[in-house]
């Protein structure tokens, strides 16, 4: 079991199929807590299957937030989610319960523990002559430049994600500030060993497992999710009218069966894409989890040997 509760805000935080699902519902039931869901993909309704989302008898049994609660085209950001979810917070306190903050969005994890700077809006005619680049000269280009007048940016991005370096450059060309200026409270993490939210104290744990087991029970996720009927999900959001290129449709899962269902791989090389594609994400979450002064690190295979068997989820 994890430690005995210290504070009313938990945060049950790792890479993806870890194991956290299992572990935050007999957590949530020893503490009658209510649970926020930091995952910056299970809040759209459209997208169920590939995003791993709790049961409807799992919803029954726990109060969730941020379940189900936008469509695909009312995106929401790291910084809005943040102050919704101090809202929600100050709400389940008010009612006595206690907080379980659960999920694996980093950023969003960041967010709520460390808050944003604030960081200017997009710019649609820089980043559609951004975009407009990145087709003629391709990215290497645009991650030269970012090198040049960003560097703080340019050793922390995925400099492999072109969203990331447009974003990164359509500030600097939209400020002439580097987007890393706005975001100087990413050096906290560093620095912190105690959290707090409103009033609260916040316990922050990791989960772990090691790497060969974990990468097995994706490839189990996977498999589970296409059996589940991942392909059909996904051809009904895109005839819905729903465009591909949406940022929430370009997770791990669907980006990669938008491709098969245009018939631009077979269903063997779809499956092999996402498999490989959700190990290298949890090792980056892996990583980024591991910057973290004061977060308490747990053994999955200890701590989660008595959650229900065969569990997959997020």
């Amino acid at each position: 079991m994890l430690p005995p509760p210290k504070h009313n805000i938990e945060a049950i935080l790792g890479p993806t199929c870890v194991g956290k699902t299992s572990l935050s519902y007999e957590r949530a039931a020893m503490l009658d807590a209510e649970i926020i869901s930091v995952d910056s993909r299970q809040i759209y309704r459209e997208i169920t299957i590939g995003t791993a989302k709790p049961t409807a008898r799992e919803l029954e049994i726990v109060k969730h937030h941020f379940i189900d609660e936008r469509s695909l085209n009312e995106p929401i950001s790291a910084a809005e989610f943040a102050r919704e979810a101090y809202q929600r917070i100050a709400e389940i306190r008010s009612r006595g319960k206690r907080v379980l903050l659960v999920g694996g969005s980093t950023l969003y994890a960041h967010a709520l523990l460390f808050g944003l700077d604030e960081v200017p809006p997009s710019n649609p005619d820089v980043r559609e002559a951004l975009a407009d680049r990145l087709v003629s000269d391709g990215l290497a280009s645009l991650v030269e430049e970012l090198c040049r007048v960003d560097v703080a940016s340019a050793e922390r991005i995925d400099k492999k994600n072109p969203r990331r370096v447009l974003r990164a450059l359509e500030v600097f060309h939209t400020t002439g500030r580097p987007i890393s200026e706005y975001q100087k409270g990413w050096s906290k993490a560093e620095q912190a060993v105690e959290f707090r939210i409103g009033d609260d104290d916040v316990s922050v744990f990791v989960i772990d497992r090691p790497r060969d087991h974990l990468y097995r029970r994706i490839e189990a996720r996977v498999d589970a999710m296409y059996d589940a009927g991942l392909v059909d999900e996904t051809k009904g959001v895109l005839e819905a009218g729903f465009s591909p290129t949406l940022q929430a449709l370009q997770t791990i899962g669907y980006r990669e069966t938008i491709r098969y269902v245009a018939s631009e791989m077979s269903f063997d090389r779809m499956k092999e894409l996402v498999k490989r594609n959700t190990r290298r994400y949890a090792k980056r979450q892996g990583a980024w989890l591991r910057r973290y002064v004061g977060f308490q690190r747990i053994n999955a295979e200890s701590e989660v040997k008595n959650a229900t068997k065969g569990a997959l989820k997020q």
